[in-house]
């Protein structure tokens, strides 16, 4: 089908994207173009003009620079007689819902909606101005409110849009290529976008009452209600998403403000992260060997560098048979098997009935998994992960630290307080940045250092790195070929090599596994899972290419 069959459609069902896209035309002298998908080079781009849908009736038009772009939600627009309509015909449901049975899922509550907006209007062809009736409150059942068809949609998508979902924040919440949501106040919502990076949106309170009320009626839904006496929380959105709220106007001194950190609802996979560079095949393959023979190892680097996105993709490389057990504050760790103990910490309620990070570790050592992935190590319960590699169980975390010497500093004072003697039960460190080159933010893995132990002659942990980023070609170099403790001295034994460094031969194997996907377009999170299992289950013969 053309593009301009699409728009066409699109516009068909959408009159208010129609009247949008000719008042773009007169503002900016030119049509924008329209996109149902996004591509990552459009960031090269010095001029973009374009339209996508992130499902109807909402579009999404970025325009500008390089630099100055603008991000605006396109929406049906309510004049101030709809507005009083649409404010009448929400009171009217708010008082027959009261008569309604609860509901139970969120197509039950949607169904139900649907039912008392019709049984609050009565259709008409023309516009007609909404004459407020006196009466007893018992006679709002059967007040009616005028409506044409197009009023109609356009109030019933703005019932479920605040009533339902996420209110005025619901189209960044729909889009999928957005990275981080951040308010302050009542200034204009900024965002990080996946291709245009740092935009500032049209979405923005009216008010602070507005704001405050907003951030109240979100905490509530998950669990973890803000107020000044508790002004800053932590927690989870219905879609997985995660959000910091800072509530207190003394505490935030431009108001309330908040912070999204939008998942997909499909992890990005590893070969995802090696086409775009983030790390190369053979790092790739060196995690897998690593991981697939129960190693343990720390994703670290600073905020935003990309730690729980190269987390959950190297996560399948444990093996598919293994009962995995995660711990974490927020819901971010996505596992694939189908042995998973998922446990959440709980904040509030009752100090006595509060189960924090230290909990969940202690809890796990008790329940037997093969391997235990901590969304991030802060503080005591570090203590307890090591606890656990010692007795035989492998850990994976991801943790704040920009270097081996920061990380080991961290994990060997309070309030974490490894004995420096006990740091080889870790065995990896991962350490991932964010990069500016060549005029872009990217994603870089900058070292893979392996933990040697303890030298009391030297005083200090012996590391080495195996793999370090070179920023000038923007390639990883593999120091450790031939060189490396992990797999020469703890792998290599397990599969009962003579000459441990035939164990270069099966990590270039798996490096040539995840090049021939790249090749092939193999990029999905699920088609790259199924892969890796069936490698493991029953070698290359199962491969759905030659290697």
């Amino acid at each position: 089908m053309a593009m301009g069959m699409k728009v066409d459609l699109a516009i068909k069902r959408n009159p208010h994207l129609g009247r949008y896209i000719e008042k773009v035309r007169k503002e900016l002298n030119e049509t924008p173009e329209f996109y149902e998908q996004l591509s990552r080079d459009m960031k090269d781009l010095d001029w973009v003009n374009l339209i996508y849908p992130v499902g109807d009736p909402i579009f999404i038009h970025i325009y500008g620079r390089r630099g100055d772009r603008k991000y605006r939600v396109i929406q049906p627009e309510l004049t101030d007689e709809e507005k009083i309509k649409y404010n009448k015909i929400r009171e009217l449901i708010f008082i027959k819902a009261g008569y309604e049975p609860p509901h139970k899922t969120k197509e039950e509550f949607e169904r139900q909606l649907e039912r008392l907006l019709k049984d609050s209007v009565v259709l008409v062809e023309e516009p007609v101005p909404f004459e407020e009736k006196k009466g007893f409150m018992s006679m709002f059942r059967k007040i009616k409110v005028a409506v044409t068809q197009e009023e109609y949609d356009k109030i019933e998508y703005y019932l479920k849009r605040d009533i339902i979902e996420s209110g005025p924040l619901e189209p960044l919440l729909r889009d999928p290529y957005i990275e981080d949501i951040h308010a302050i106040g009542i200034e204009p919502v900024h965002l990080i976008h996946k291709v245009f990076e740092t935009m500032e949106t049209n979405v923005q309170f009216s008010s602070y009452d507005e704001l405050d009320s907003y951030l109240r009626g979100m905490s509530e839904r998950m669990g973890r209600p803000v107020s000044t006496g508790r002004p800053i929380v932590d927690g989870a959105l219905p879609d997985g998403s995660r959000i910091n709220i800072i509530y207190a106007d003394d505490v935030s001194i431009k108001g309330a403000s908040f912070t999204i950190r939008k998942f997909a609802a499909e992890p990005l996979s590893v070969t995802q992260l090696v086409k775009w560079g983030t790390f190369s095949a053979e790092i790739a393959a060196y995690l897998w060997m690593a991981i697939e023979y129960g190693k343990s190892l720390f994703i670290s680097g600073e905020t935003a560098s990309g730690k729980t996105t190269t987390l959950n993709a190297i996560i399948p490389f444990i093996r598919y048979n293994y009962k995995v057990f995660t711990a974490e504050d927020t819901p971010e760790v996505h596992v694939p098997h189908e042995i998973w103990q998922r446990l959440l910490t709980r904040e509030a309620g009752p100090e006595e009935s509060r189960v924090e990070m230290f909990d969940l570790l202690k809890a796990a050592l008790r329940s037997r998994p093969n391997y235990i992935i901590v969304g991030e190590i802060r503080g005591a319960e570090g203590n307890v992960a090591f606890q656990a590699m010692q007795t035989g169980h492998p850990v994976m975390a991801t943790f704040h630290a920009s270097s081996i010497k920061r990380m080991i500093q961290r994990l060997s004072s309070p309030p974490i307080s490894v004995p420096v003697t006990f740091m080889d039960n870790l065995n990896i460190g991962v350490f991932q940045q964010a990069v500016y080159l060549k005029g872009r933010t990217l994603r870089r893995v900058l070292s893979v250092e392996e933990i040697l132990g303890y030298s009391s002659e030297l005083g200090g942990v012996m590391t080495k790195a195996v793999f370090v980023w070179d920023p000038l070609r923007d390639e990883h170099i593999f120091r450790g070929l031939n060189n490396s403790y992990i797999l020469e001295e703890k792998i290599a034994p397990l599969l009962g090599y003579d000459d441990p460094r035939k164990i270069y031969n099966d990590l270039f194997l798996r490096a040539k596994i995840i090049k021939k996907m790249i090749e092939h377009n193999i990029f999905r999170y699920r088609d790259v899972v199924k892969i890796i299992v069936d490698f493991q289950k029953f070698g290359v013969e199962k491969l759905p290419f030659t290697v």
